[in-house]
């Protein structure tokens, strides 16, 4: 018997879909329509190749650096912040270069010995007027007329020379000042912002003029004033005989500290600027800077009489709430 239907018509089978040209394809096991099993496999391995090698810039949603998929295509931040912006708290000021550990110690060495270069310059030039520096000195620090003054005594017979060399050091000690500063600010220059530099800069001449300041306070009123007190201390009770040696140390000791403490107003104000603390802050610790100035002061200032360092503990505070006195005036905070 036939199997056509009696009226003519064919029977689609339902296993049997249509393909694209409108022939109807066999169903393989996988669900593709096929009629080579073996052609199959090959046209599905070759859409995954074609699937793994398509590049992310074919998909909106992603982007490439030229290696791989970085994220999603949102709003990408810039690779490379601008050094002058405070990302996170973290940037880099501009120049500013790793260099190893060596390069580091040669460069601090060599800024060092151009130090040293001038300061024994200047302790050279000293001496050539160290004779009549110490005569101007001796005569202007005792509180006499001239012709009272006690004259110097030498006890061994290096101490005129060892004294000329301490009073021309202390011209050495004031020309080596601004090349210390100067040669620590290019030191540093790479890890400063630009704004810091500024700032460094316009301490390099008032660290000068301080200096000066406190080497002709100390000769002005503190010497005199300690010279004053000794003397009446030993008057009376016996001959007063000053040792040249002995004596100038103590004068070069203070003129020099002093030199050092007149430094107090300009690191509070570089404190101040670059943003490490407040005049609030060193307002309320006062007195923990007070305790600190008395310790210093009794530590580098030797004198049995307690009379020197007094006089310098006094000095640092009246430095320190004046420069805070001053910045209360102008209104920092």
């Amino acid at each position: 018997m036939s199997d056509e239907p009696a009226d003519g018509r064919d029977v689609e089978s339902p296993a049997k879909p249509r393909g694209d040209s409108g022939e109807r394809q066999p169903v393989t096991d996988g669900g593709t329509p096929n009629s080579d099993p073996n052609t199959d496999s090959a046209t599905n391995s070759e859409s995954a190749s074609d699937t793994d090698s398509s590049t992310p810039a074919d998909d909106p949603t992603l982007e490439t650096d030229g290696e791989g998929v970085v994220g999603d295509r949102h709003d990408p931040e810039p690779a490379y912040p601008d050094p002058d912006d405070d990302v996170g708290g973290i940037s880099t000021p501009p120049g500013d270069e790793e260099m190893p550990l060596a390069d580091h110690i040669e460069e601090m060495v060599l800024r060092l010995a151009v130090v040293l270069l001038f300061g024994a310059g200047g302790t050279a030039i000293g001496l050539l007027w160290a004779s009549q520096a110490i005569e101007f000195v001796w005569f202007n620090v005792f509180p006499y007329e001239i012709s009272e003054v006690p004259p110097p005594h030498v006890y061994h017979p290096l101490e005129l020379w060892l004294t000329r060399i301490k009073i021309s050091s202390l011209l050495g000690i004031m020309v080596a000042l601004p090349a210390f500063v100067y040669e620590c600010y290019l030191f540093m220059r790479p890890g400063l912002y630009p704004h810091e530099r500024k700032y460094y800069l316009a301490a390099v001449p008032t660290s000068v003029v301080l200096a000066a300041g406190g080497m002709l306070f100390s000769y002005v009123l503190v010497l005199p004033m300690l010279f004053q007190y000794f003397t009446y201390y030993a008057e009376g009770s016996a001959e007063i005989a000053y040792a040249l040696g002995d004596t100038f140390d103590l004068i070069i000791t203070l003129t020099g500290f002093l030199a050092i403490v007149f430094q107090i107003p300009l690191f509070i104000m570089l404190a101040i600027m670059m943003g490490v603390t407040t005049r609030r802050w060193l307002a309320q610790k006062r007195l923990y800077f007070w305790a600190a100035f008395a310790g210093v002061a009794f530590m580098f200032t030797i004198d049995p009489t307690m009379m020197a360092p007094i006089l310098v503990a006094v000095t640092m505070i009246l430095l320190f709430e004046g420069t805070l006195l001053v910045l209360k005036w102008v209104g920092a905070e």
